[in-house]
């Protein structure tokens, strides 16, 4: 496969770069309702050895981040530069365990939406009802609900679960997504909330008596390979749509870069 070459857009190279790309995102998960208040977290590796990774504010609504607001903490949570912010504990407990646990994983995000969390309690997840959910398919790992995520022992099973996969199902609790890059992260959820709403209509809007209509398995399987391989491109998912997202925040909410 042809190496994928570095963009500014898709891998910052700089921390400021960073931060506007970060903030971008918390804004897009506030602007398509898979936000919950002050709560949930988006984190970002920062480039270098340090193995720091940037996180909100506790207390801002994703829709009030911007750049320079973003806390920069290393992996026991401490914060690194001088600020009165604080930090979510959970958010610490989760975030730190998959950048620790998987070097690739640039961006973490996690949301608590009401579709996602939904399918967080049915058995096997989302199933391939649609173009949307099969992109998952074998690509989604769960996590047995512990309570809020406030001890650090869960760390090491968080990682666990995770595996090598990119999407993790909190049960009883939410999704979790990561990215070799933030555009990834945020399109991962994205279609994960679209797959999870669609199941949850089709689910509901049975007649009785009806069925649902699955492809056969081996078309399925074929659709989660041509998502997985991106259909012969070199560029992570998210990357076509991320200068459009940005055009609209640029038009509606130019202050996130703050």
């Amino acid at each position: 496969m042809t190496a994928i070459k570095p963009h500014p857009c898709v891998y910052p190279e700089t921390e400021a770069e960073l931060r506007v790309q970060l903030a971008a995102c918390y804004r897009l998960v506030a602007h398509f309702g898979m936000d919950d208040l002050i709560y949930n977290h988006i984190s970002a590796r920062v480039p270098g050895p340090e193995h720091h990774f940037l996180i909100n504010p506790y207390g801002l609504l994703f829709s009030e981040v911007t750049a320079s607001s973003l806390v920069k903490i290393d992996l026991e949570g401490n914060k690194v530069d001088e600020t009165d912010a604080e930090v979510n504990r959970a958010g610490f407990v989760i975030h730190s365990a998959i950048h620790a646990g998987r070097p690739d994983a640039l961006c973490v995000l996690h949301t608590h939406s009401e579709a996602g969390t939904a399918i967080a309690a049915m058995p096997n997840g989302l199933s391939p009802l649609s173009q949307f959910a099969m992109r998952y398919q074998g690509h989604t790992a769960f996590h047995d609900y512990e309570g809020v995520a406030l001890e650090t022992g869960e760390r090491e099973r968080l990682v666990r679960d995770l595996g090598a996969h990119h999407t993790l199902v909190l049960r009883n609790h939410g999704i979790l997504t990561v990215g070799r890059t933030i555009p990834e992260a945020f399109i991962l959820m994205y279609y994960f909330e679209k797959a999870a709403k669609v199941q949850l209509l089709a689910q509901g809007g049975l007649a009785p008596g009806e069925s649902l209509v699955y492809p056969q398995p081996e078309v399925s399987a074929l659709a989660a390979r041509q998502f997985t391989e991106f259909a012969g491109d070199i560029l992570p998912p998210g990357t076509r749509e991320w200068p459009a997202f940005l055009r609209m925040l640029e038009r509606t909410q130019p202050d996130y870069r703050l």
